[in-house]
C-alpha cells in the first residue's frame, strides 16, 4: 500500500483512480481476515461506488480533496451513517442515521471508508482479545496482541491494509496500538476533535485520532478531522493551523521527567529509548532529566476516570452483567465501587498533573517517554515478564500513555530506527493544541532517521 499523500497525488493528477486503488486494498483486507481478524465488517460495494463517484467528480474537473481515494478504515465506536456501530460488544448495535464529523470530515476530504476495525470492548482494554468477536491479531507476529483498545486501526495500518485508520484514546487506546504495530499514532488536544457520534468511555478523557505509516500521512488525516463541530460540547474552538516550518533538532528543548519516563520496560525497549535521546543529543537537541514527582503515573488516575465509564454502562451492567466479556465485566464491577469522593480526589490529583505539566512546557518543548514498557503481549496471557517478573500487562502497556489523557495535550508514537520486530516505539508529547508542530517534528525525525517505519515480516 502507497501512501496516502502518494495515493492522493495520483488520483489527482490521473494516474491512478480511486476505483482501481480501493479495489486492491479491499482485496488485500478480504485476503488478511482470517490471520488478522482485523476488521469487524466490510462493505466493498459500498466503498466502490464511493470510488467510482470520485473517479467521476475528477474527470468533471472537480477538486476530489486532499485525500482523494485513499482507503481508510474506521474504528467501530465510531458512527457512520449505513454501517453498523457495535462497539465490540455482544449486545450494541446501533444503525446511525448520520455519520460522526470525523468520519464526514474524511469523507469530504475524498478518503473512502472500506471497513469497520475489530477494538477491545467498549474500548475498555489494551489487547483487542475480544470475547465475541475474536481476537485482534498483530501483523509482526499473530501470536501476540495489536495492543487496545484500537487494535483493528492498528493492524490494519501496521499490515499496509490501509494508510491511514481512525482510532479512539481515552488512555493510549490509539497510542499503544501503533507503537505494537510499529507505525505513527497521535492522540489530540482534548477538543480538537469532536467526540460527536462517537461512544463514549470516558468522555473528559476520549479523544479521536489517526494511526498511519508516515508523518506526512498523520498530517493529513490530522487536517481533515481537526477543529469545532457546534453540536459537540467537548469541542473546542481553537484554531486548527496548518503545517509550520521544518522543525530543527538543533536546540530543541527535550525533557526527560524521571518519575514518568523511568519505570519498568523490557531491556529492548530501555535500549531503544537511550538510542533515540542519543540521536536527539547528537543532532544538537538539548535533552535534560527532570524532577517532577507530580507528572507520573498514580493510581488516583481511576477515581478521575472510572465513574464517568461506570455512569455509561450501570444500567446494562446492572441488569444483564453476562452480556459483557470476562475482562470488561471484572473491570466494570470494579468501575461500580468508585464513589463521589474518589471522584473528586481523581479531578484534584488531574488538576494538579495539568498544572505541573504547564510548568514543564515553559522549559521544554516536548517531553520524552517511551511508548509502551513491552512490545509484545501474547494473546491469552495477562501478564508480561519483565526482569524475571510476570506483572499484568495492562499497566506495562499503559504506564507512559495513559497519563497524557489527564494532561489533555496532545502526544505522537513512533517506532525508533533500528532493530526490533516491532522496534520498540517512542512517545513525545507536546503542550496543548501543537498537533502540527509534533507532526512536523515527526518529519525531521524521520528525515534523520531517528523513528522509521518498516515492513512486518509478514506484510
Amino acid at each position: 500500500m502507497n501512501s496516502a499523500v502518494a495515493i492522493a497525488a495520483a488520483v489527482r493528477n490521473g494516474s491512478a483512480t480511486a476505483a482501481e486503488i480501493v479495489t486492491t486494498a479491499l482485496e488485500e483486507v478480504a485476503s488478511s481476515q482470517t490471520e488478522l481478524n482485523a476488521f469487524t465488517s466490510v462493505d466493498g460495494t459500498r466503498a466502490i461506488d464511493a470510488a467510482n463517484a470520485l473517479d467521476a467528480a475528477v474527470a468533471r474537473g472537480e477538486d476530489p480533496g486532499p485525500l482523494a481515494g485513499v482507503p481508510v478504515a474506521i474504528k467501530d465506536i465510531i458512527d457512520h451513517a449505513g454501517w453498523t456501530t457495535t462497539c465490540g460488544s455482544s449486545f450494541y448495535k446501533r444503525e446511525p442515521t448520520e455519520s460522526a464529523p470525523v468520519v464526514a470530515r474524511l469523507e469530504a476530504a475524498g478518503a473512502i471508508v472500506v471497513g469497520r476495525t475489530g477494538l477491545h470492548e467498549f474500548a475498555f482494554g489494551y489487547s483487542s482479545e475480544n470475547e465475541w468477536w475474536g481476537p485482534v491479531r498483530n501483523p509482526w507476529d499473530v501470536a501476540t496482541s495489536p495492543g487496545g483498545s484500537s487494535g483493528g486501526s492498528g493492524a490494519a495500518v501496521g499490515a499496509g491494509l490501509v494508510p491511514i485508520a481512525l482510532g479512539t484514546d481515552t488512555g493510549g487506546s490509539v497510542r499503544v496500538p501503533a507503537a505494537l504495530c510499529g507505525v505513527l499514532g497521535l492522540k489530540v488536544t482534548h477538543g480538537r476533535v469532536p467526540l460527536h457520534g462517537v461512544f463514549p468511555l470516558a468522555a473528559s478523557l476520549d479523544t479521536v485520532g489517526p494511526i498511519a505509516r508516515t508523518p506526512s500521512d498523520l498530517g493529513l488525516a490530522f487536517q481533515a478531522i481537526a477543529g469545532h463541530h457546534p453540536v459537540d460540547p467537548w469541542s473546542y474552538p481553537e484554531p486548527v493551523f496548518g503545517q509550520p516550518e521544518p522543525i530543527a533538532l538543533d536546540g530543541l528543548r527535550v525533557g526527560i521527567p524521571v518519575q514518568w519516563a523511568h519505570r519498568a520496560t523490557t531491556d529492548d525497549v530501555a535500549e531503544g529509548f537511550r538510542r533515540f535521546l542519543d540521536g536527539l543529543s547528537d543532532a544538537g537537541a538539548r535533552v535534560e532529566e527532570v524532577h517532577a514527582p507530580s507528572v507520573a503515573p498514580s493510581t488516583a488516575s481511576e477515581g478521575a476516570s472510572y465513574p464517568e465509564i461506570a455512569a455509561v454502562h450501570r444500567n446494562w451492567f446492572t441488569a444483564h452483567p453476562e452480556a459483557y466479556g470476562g475482562e470488561v465485566r471484572g473491570r466494570l464491577e470494579e468501575t461500580m465501587r468508585f464513589d463521589l469522593d474518589d471522584y473528586i480526589a481523581g479531578l484534584r490529583w488531574r488538576a494538579g498533573v495539568r498544572a505541573a505539566a504547564a510548568t514543564l512546557f515553559r522549559s521544554y518543548d516536548v517531553l520524552v517517554t517511551p511508548a509502551v514498557g513491552a512490545m509484545k503481549k501474547h494473546i491469552g496471557v495477562d501478564t508480561i515478564e519483565i526482569d524475571g517478573t510476570d506483572l499484568p500487562y495492562r499497566p506495562v502497556l499503559a504506564q507512559f500513555a495513559s497519563l497524557v489523557n489527564h494532561i489533555g495535550s496532545p502526544s505522537l508514537v513512533a517506532p525508533v530506527a533500528g532493530p526490533g520486530s516491532p522496534p520498540p516505539a517512542v512517545q513525545v508529547t507536546g503542550p496543548w493544541w501543537s498537533e502540527t508542530m509534533l507532526i512536523a517534528l515527526a518529519e525531521t525525525l524521520d528525515a534523520q532517521n531517528l523513528i522509521a517505519v518498516s515492513e512486518p515480516p509478514r506484510a
